[in-house]
């Protein structure tokens, strides 16, 4: 599975495409850190209801639904509650957390392993992003992420996404339940804390390393004249 650093390494690429000079300090990407951290805190949730994990903090209706208020609150209303709490510089960077809690977690834990209950509460149902994308010049145009059937008795037509178990039969593996609570393990548990998993995942590491210092190196681009 991505491991936290991972994640943090792709928070970081975006914090560097996103934020402006005005925005990006230390305290702008703390919060947008603790932000791409805070998915998996529903691990622990584990204990209390099967499934938590890739559920209930990585689904994408939550941000959804806080995307819809925030814009509502402050494009919309007259009188802005958050704005008479916040300045104009943190509700900008509460956009772009909301961006990297989808973007640099959720999403890239769709791609991976089982993927995400993606509409949870609504519908618990795990979809998973794999499959790919070609041209071919023997098959031609060939897509596989999404699977288009039709019954050639009946003329029905099925679609399947990626769609897999629910929260009652998908347990996704992590440090805090390692192992399926239903299944007896009597050998010692291993309980792994990841870092990077494969090369792609500590490139995206060192990369978004890498363009957060030349973000702040280069400053912001402007040049005096005398």
């Amino acid at each position: 599975m991505p491991s936290t650093i991972v994640h943090a390494g792709f928070a970081l690429l975006c914090a560097a495409a996103l934020l402006d000079d005005r925005l990006l300090d230390r305290r702008a990407l703390a919060v947008l850190l603790v932000v791409v951290v805070i998915p998996e805190a529903d691990s622990f949730l584990g204990f209390v209801m099967a499934g938590a994990h890739r559920t209930v903090g990585h689904t994408f209706v939550i941000p959804a639904v806080a995307a819809l208020a925030l814009y509502c609150d402050t494009r919309v209303r007259e009188r802005s509650f958050v704005r008479a709490r916040l300045s104009g510089r943190w509700i900008a960077v509460a956009w772009v957390a909301l961006f990297v809690h989808v973007f640099a977690h959720v999403a890239l834990d769709w791609t991976h392993l089982d993927g995400v209950n993606a509409f949870w509460p609504l519908r618990d149902r795990f979809f998973h992003l794999d499959g790919k994308i070609a041209y071919s010049t023997a098959d031609g145009f060939v897509q596989t992420f999404v699977d288009v059937r039709v019954d050639p008795e009946t003329g029905t037509r099925t679609v399947d996404a990626g769609g897999g178990g629910t929260s009652e039969s998908v347990h996704v593996n992590n440090p805090v339940q390692p192992r399926d609570p239903d299944v007896d393990v009597e050998e010692p548990v291993d309980r792994r804390f990841p870092v990077a998993n494969a090369g792609w995942r500590l490139y995206l590491v060192g990369l978004g390393l890498f363009a957060l210092g030349a973000r702040r190196l280069r400053g912001d681009g402007r040049t005096t004249e005398e």
